[in-house]
């Protein structure tokens, strides 16, 4: 049986929908009984956090565990801490890690990527059995700037000419439910989207999805700073935000894998596709009062 946790989150929720949909026994982990209301009627659901994890006895009926949390500040601390509760409750499940590409690279000093590296380096100490996904930047994180799209025409990051090879949330969770299905899944797995863009072709793309004149302003960094924290953006987010730009900026992100071809059966969705599945974001409002600015 497999667990996951971060089950309402944009990966969790499709993840699970995912392996509902395959009819594989799954059970969500939610932080309060109402989130289960978010879940497929047919998905069993235990309410845990990773810093209260599910007793140990409870753990022990899962064989595979699909570990994630939102990058923030106790992202390391917490998934390491969930880690532990499964070595103690001494049965070895698989964990099927989810990080981001470049956490493997230990050049990469983005704070996201480090946090990642360093629950991978707890993981590896266990001996736990892991696979690691390591998405490149979520097609998801442009809704972010749907706002200035519509209001001034304009996507705006301090990215320079920085490529990135973006991928949808969905392809994603398509990996994720083969790594957790697979008898011998590999160590890692890079998923991306099907080619780099930099974020002028970006604006050209949703130009030429939604019909309107869209522009690319390459920002300075104080600048990007400044409107995060505006916006309500964290310090300690804001600044890895802008380390995860600076990061795109120099090539980091220009990556292009094959993986969701070759794990899930289906070409990767390209920029175009995901734009208009998610026209209504484009053209009303994004869900919310307002979105972060990136």
């Amino acid at each position: 049986m497999i667990l996951v946790t971060g089950a309402t989150g944009q990966v969790g929720l499709r993840l699970v929908e995912e392996l509902n949909d395959a009819r594989v026994a799954v059970t969500a982990m939610v932080r309060a009984e109402a989130k289960a209301l978010d879940l497929p009627p047919s998905v069993d659901h235990v309410v845990a956090t990773l810093d209260d994890p599910p007793p140990a006895e409870v753990l022990r009926e899962f064989d595979r565990v699909f570990l994630m949390s939102p990058s923030h500040e106790e992202q390391a601390e917490l998934e390491v801490g969930f880690v532990d509760a499964l070595v103690t409750a001494g049965h070895r499940p698989r964990v099927v890690k989810l990080a981001a590409d470049g956490f493997q690279e230990l050049d990469c000093t983005v704070r996201f990527m480090r946090s990642h590296r360093q629950i991978a380096m707890h993981l590896e100490r266990t001996g736990l059995p892991v696979t690691y996904l390591a998405p490149n930047l979520y097609m998801e994180n442009l809704l972010s700037a749907t706002d200035t799209i519509r209001e001034r025409g304009l996507i705006l990051a301090p990215a320079g000419g920085g490529r990135v090879g973006f991928v949808a949330v969905s392809d994603v969770a398509a990996v994720a439910a083969r790594a957790l299905t697979d008898g011998d899944p590999p160590d890692i797995q890079v998923i991306t989207g099907p080619e780099a863009l930099d974020y002028a072709d970006v604006a050209a793309r949703v130009s030429a999805v939604f019909a309107r004149q869209v522009d690319y302003a390459d920002i300075p960094a104080e600048e990007a700073r400044s409107m995060m924290l505006d916006d309500g953006v964290l310090p300690w987010q804001a600044e890895g935000m802008l380390e995860l730009f600076e990061w795109i900026s120099c090539g980091g992100c220009d990556t292009v894998t094959d993986t969701v071809r070759t794990t899930a059966g289906e070409d990767a969705r390209t920029l175009e596709h995901w734009l208009n599945e998610q026209r209504g974001a484009f053209i009303g409002r994004w869900p919310g009062i307002s979105a972060p600015r990136f």
